[in-house]
């Protein structure tokens, strides 16, 4: 779904965009997107730093994949 908006760019920005693309929007709008995956993608690594810094989360782990290969035939 897309929202038709109004906003306003610098003289220079706008004459950036138009050098590159002959469509505005798909040009802003690719640039976001890409934005947006670069700003997840930094937070997941981030998480998953987190999560391999904290001990306790690593001991449950731990705990869990003996758990369950505990006992079981292959």
């Amino acid at each position: 779904m897309s929202k038709k908006v109004s906003i306003t760019l610098d003289d220079e920005i706008l004459h950036f965009v138009d050098q590159r693309s002959n469509n505005r929007s798909s040009f802003i709008n690719r640039i976001l997107w890409e934005e947006k995956k670069r700003i997840f993608l930094e937070d997941l690594a981030n998480a998953y730093e987190e999560q391999a810094n904290d001990l306790k989360f690593q001991e449950e782990i731990a705990a869990w994949d003996t758990t369950v290969g505990d006992g079981l035939d292959a």
